[in-house]
């Protein structure tokens, strides 16, 4: 898979804390197509909601073997100065960033009664806040002008809304953030989309939620992280740099109407 010529071929990834996620999935294809990598996790966020410790440790030793050149950050992105902090240390180790992708999230089942200020604000602190602030530190670092390298920023969404309410709400306003990139940050070469995955099991699933999601499925199965990650690549890729500033849908079909 080849990439544009001018694209700095360094990738922040935020939300790398398990080795069977999403943005394990990611790192490994970007590791892979040549990519050296910044992966940012919360080994408390992990804990918390997960059950399980963090082992991106593990993953990074992986990649390391392969011949990838991978630095690992942490730091909590409900802190509003975490985000600058991780653009700076990734640029100052591995060089200019080339690619920034989102797939950290603050995800903690509640609905519209028994959600609390304090969840909600966290969830809009992360899922958007934190995006917003990790944007501007990635444009910031790629210089304005015909001759920029450009850039590429990818974000993680959801439909789920429903006893899921403040990460549906701040997911909505996460698609909304980094489309207005595309226009926002054009001088600086940098395109943005938002990939919405559907349901992906990375370990949360029970058997029945599997099945369940498999028969609203065309093809009767689900996605896995490896599905999410080949998109990525794509969009990443020489092929892919006319895609801008979509919500791109990968989901095998998930609960589309049959006409």
């Amino acid at each position: 898979m080849t990439h544009s010529p001018g694209l700095p071929r360094t990738a922040l990834l935020t939300g790398v804390g398990r080795r069977r996620g999403i943005g394990a999935a990611i790192a490994r294809g970007l590791a892979e197509d040549g990519f050296a990598l910044a992966l940012s996790s919360l080994d408390a966020y992990d804990r918390r909601v997960n059950g399980e410790p963090s082992d991106v440790a593990s993953l990074a030793e992986e990649l390391r073997a392969e011949g990838a050149s991978v630095l690992l950050l942490d730091g909590d992105l409900a802190d509003a100065a975490v985000p600058a902090r991780l653009v700076a240390e990734a640029h100052e180790q591995l060089g200019p960033i080339g690619a920034l992708v989102m797939a950290h999230c603050e995800s903690v089942d509640s609905s519209i009664l028994d959600t609390t200020v304090e969840s909600f604000d966290r969830h809009y602190a992360v899922n958007v806040r934190a995006s917003w602030l990790l944007m501007k530190a990635f444009a910031e670092q790629v210089a304005p002008g015909p001759d920029t390298p450009g850039g590429a920023v990818l974000a993680l969404t959801s439909d789920h809304t429903t006893h899921n309410l403040p990460y549906g709400a701040t997911k909505g306003a996460l698609d909304r953030l980094v489309l207005a990139g595309t226009h926002e940050l054009a001088d600086r070469g940098i395109r943005t989309n938002v990939v919405n995955p559907g349901p992906i099991d990375t370990g949360w699933m029970t058997d029945e939620v599997r099945a369940a999601g498999a028969a609203q499925t065309p093809g009767g199965e689900l996605g896995g992280p490896g599905t999410v990650a080949d998109l990525v690549r794509f969009l990443l890729s020489e092929q892919g740099r006319w895609i801008r500033g979509q919500v791109l849908l990968s989901n095998g079909g998930f609960a589309t109407p049959a006409v």
